[in-house]
């Protein structure tokens, strides 16, 4: 979608909505020029924030696409997803965790999947892990990691046959410099909703127990919440590479 359509689009959805420009402007924080600008298209003068305010004041969503090599660049994120993925089940396995990736759920008007669903026969407890390469709208990645947390007895009771006492909720991150710094910038929001740090995660992974760990929320059932940030290997070298930006070096 080029410019002047993403314009044209935002004015069709306000006009839609009975809508004037100035209260578009209102709703989102901004001065009505900004409005006019975006309406003709001249998004080159405006921030993706301000954009995804635009739309959302006529009640909908700004999703910028990015093009690379006929959609490589589609592939290129979902690589990088997919080494979390893996690394982290296979260090799960390692330590003794039965580990089911990808599990889809649809309850309750909620659909989608779980990227690792890990279980602990002994001591019946299980964690819910969502991968995350890059840090999009926070409280909605939440919202759904809540979501499928709530859900995850009810489907280890149907994979495995057995119901856990406890549910952990892992937020993982590859290491680096730009995941850390994400984090940073929300940490209050993370840190109610993800107490635990790296290092406790670790350990009760290491070592699940029945009682409630660090960093466990409120409730009977409650457990571990928090966030792992975890070193990937390079796939060809096999060593450790964070999973931030690379500095990329001019030839000589």
């Amino acid at each position: 979608m080029d410019d002047r359509r993403v314009g044209a689009t935002l004015r069709a959805l306000r006009r839609r909505a009975g809508l004037r420009q100035r209260e578009v402007a209102n709703r989102a924080g901004c001065h009505q020029t900004t409005v006019s600008r975006a309406e003709r298209g001249e998004l080159d003068t405006l921030s993706l924030g301000q954009l995804r305010r635009l739309f959302g004041a006529v009640g909908a969503r700004f999703d910028g696409e990015v093009r690379w090599r006929g959609g490589a660049v589609d592939r290129l994120v979902d690589q990088r997803h997919a080494a979390l993925v893996e690394a982290v089940a296979r260090q799960l396995r390692n330590w003794g965790w039965t580990v089911i990736a990808e599990v889809t759920f649809s309850e309750y008007g909620e659909r989608g999947s779980i990227d690792l669903l890990a279980a602990d026969t002994s001591t019946r407890a299980i964690a819910v892990l969502e991968m995350k390469t890059e840090i999009g709208a926070v409280e909605e990645t939440i919202r759904r990691h809540d979501v499928k947390t709530r859900l995850a007895p009810k489907l280890t009771m149907q994979r495995l046959g057995w119901r856990p006492v406890s549910a952990a909720r892992i937020l993982v991150f590859p290491e680096g410099t730009a995941a850390r710094s994400a984090v940073a910038r929300h940490s209050a929001t993370f840190r109610s909703s993800y107490p635990a740090s790296g290092r406790q995660v670790r350990a009760w992974l290491r070592s699940p127990t029945r009682r409630e760990p660090a960093g466990a929320g409120a409730g009977p059932g409650a457990g571990l919440g928090g966030t792992w940030f975890l070193t990937l290997k390079h796939p060809r070298s096999g060593s450790s590479k964070a999973g931030g930006p690379q500095r990329v070096r001019a030839p000589n």
